[in-house]
């Protein structure tokens, strides 16, 4: 018998806006969306990072105010 692998449907694409890393020889980057910071670093080498567009999978976020959320407890 001949087993044939089934064609993987196309994911819908959309310009999305990312936050890529400034080091050279590093390929760190992320979804604007579902970074928790106004202006990232990066989470591999810690350095800056510039925002940038990228063709991507489309994803939904369910959580909008990832930046609004308070880190922590403030003790005074």
């Amino acid at each position: 018998m001949y087993f044939r692998k089934k064609a993987l449907e196309d994911l819908p694409q959309e310009d999305t806006a990312i936050w890529s890393c400034t080091k050279e020889g590093c390929t760190g980057w992320m979804r604007d969306n579902f970074a928790f910071q106004y202006v990232p670093t990066c989470w591999q080498c810690n350095s800056p990072m510039t925002r940038s567009m990228k063709i991507l999978p489309m994803l939904v976020n369910t959580n909008h105010e990832m930046k609004e959320i308070k880190k922590g407890i403030t003790i005074r």
